[in-house]
């Protein structure tokens, strides 16, 4: 079993904090999703106020300025992130997800000082650079290298479709480790790379098929020198171990952002069939319309449970690996039921471009993709139950 953790911001305190950030997403950036998609930007204001709410550190250590929620709380507010469009939450979720943890988990308490407190105040946006051209949800295609010499590394490779890379003061970067000793030739390291570091190019904006708002690009790494402190935990090996682990924490929140939009996309669909009426009815009083409805929610809710009970699961350490591969498989793919679904519900409105059910049905799309796409869960789910019955069987 994993090390457990614990929730340290108490229940009352944390209903206070969840309130506000339901409050903020549903009042303050729900109307703006328009703007955010013609603009291509999260707007400098929200971003500001988000900053200002501690939304940038909320799943990182309070001593290092942040809210300090553990998964099980990481997942509610997840879920009110995921009501609105997918890049708000895409403009800090590197911070507290996938790229933070890497440092909560792994880093030096130097590397912690340097990086987390900024970070958390929204003053560093943080990338996670491991995705290559021929290396993505399989990380063992990875190309890129990190050449120990002089006392410090050079890094050389390629990754692809960075989140937030245009806006990023960090790079934690993955890379194949040579020339430091035999026994770490080869292997999976880490490293903190300032944006700014000579031989860093951010390449252009990518063009998506939804999710506006939100940056990747490509990071071309050309002779990039960092020094020794530069690698995570000061050792080789923790570089694959982290990448593992703080991708099956970021399933588990991927899971409910999904739930989160999904939700959206029923009340989207439960409101406009009350409103829209054929031959003088309502459609949602049709009950072929009403079995799409009720498809919907049935989702909505077995997806909701699974996230909850996943995040419990891995706060106390019973299961950090079968469980968030089985719900993100689980509730990617019912939130793109339930997004193809409103669609339906909506008719011909439901392909125009002003409508909220669109920009969802482009929106979730790429849930299925990142943080391993639904074929790596199905591998990951299948050799992990073959797993635990050898052991089974060998114990007798």
């Amino acid at each position: 079993m994993d090390t457990p953790l614990v929730e340290t911001v108490p229940a009352e305190d944390f209903a206070h904090i969840r309130d506000q950030v339901r409050d903020f997403v549903r009042n303050a950036v729900v109307p703006r999703e328009q703007e955010i998609a013609e603009s291509d930007a999260i707007p400098a204001d929200i971003r500001e106020q988000a900053a200002t709410m501690g939304l940038f550190g909320y799943a990182l250590p309070e001593e290092y300025g942040g809210l300090g929620l553990a998964i099980t709380q990481d997942v509610e507010l997840a879920m009110e992130f995921g009501y609105t469009a997918l890049s708000f939450r895409s403009l800090f979720g590197t911070n507290n997800g996938i790229a933070g943890q890497v440092l909560v988990g792994w880093g030096t308490e130097e590397q912690r000082k340097r990086w987390l407190e900024p970070m958390a105040e929204g003053r560093v946006i943080a990338s996670f650079a491991l995705t290559e051209p021929e290396a993505g949800s399989d990380p063992s295609g990875m190309r890129s290298t990190a050449t120990w010499g002089d006392g410090g590394w050079t890094i050389e490779g390629q990754k692809r479709f960075i989140t937030n890379a245009p806006l990023a003061d960090l790079l934690v970067t993955f890379a194949k480790v040579r020339g430091y000793s035999a026994d770490d030739e080869g292997k999976v390291a880490v490293f903190l790379v300032p944006a700014d570091a000579p031989g860093v190019t951010v390449g252009p904006k990518d063009r998506k098929m939804g999710q506006e708002g939100a940056s990747t690009s490509d990071v071309t790494f050309s002779g990039v020198r960092v020094g020794a402190d530069a690698l995570v935990s000061g050792e080789v090996r923790a570089g694959f171990r982290a990448a593992m682990s703080v991708l099956a924490r970021g399933r588990v929140h991927i899971s409910a952002l999904a739930m989160g939009l999904a939700q959206r996309a029923v009340d989207e669909s439960v409101a406009y069939s009350a409103q829209n009426r054929q031959g003088g009815v309502p459609t949602g009083e049709r009950q072929l319309v009403q079995a799409m409805l009720a498809e919907q929610q049935s989702l909505v809710l077995a997806g909701t449970a699974m996230v909850r009970e996943t995040a419990r699961r891995y706060l106390d350490g019973s299961d950090r690996r079968l469980a968030p591969s089985a719900t993100k498989l689980f509730c990617t793919e019912a939130a793109g039921r339930v997004a193809d679904l409103a669609v339906q519900v909506h008719g011909g409105s439901g392909y125009m471009r002003e409508m909220p059910v669109e920009r969802i049905y482009r929106d979730v799309r790429l849930l299925r993709l990142y943080e391993g796409t639904s074929e790596i869960q199905k591998l990951i789910v299948g050799r992990e139950l073959m797993r635990r019955e050898n052991e089974r069987t060998a114990r007798g």
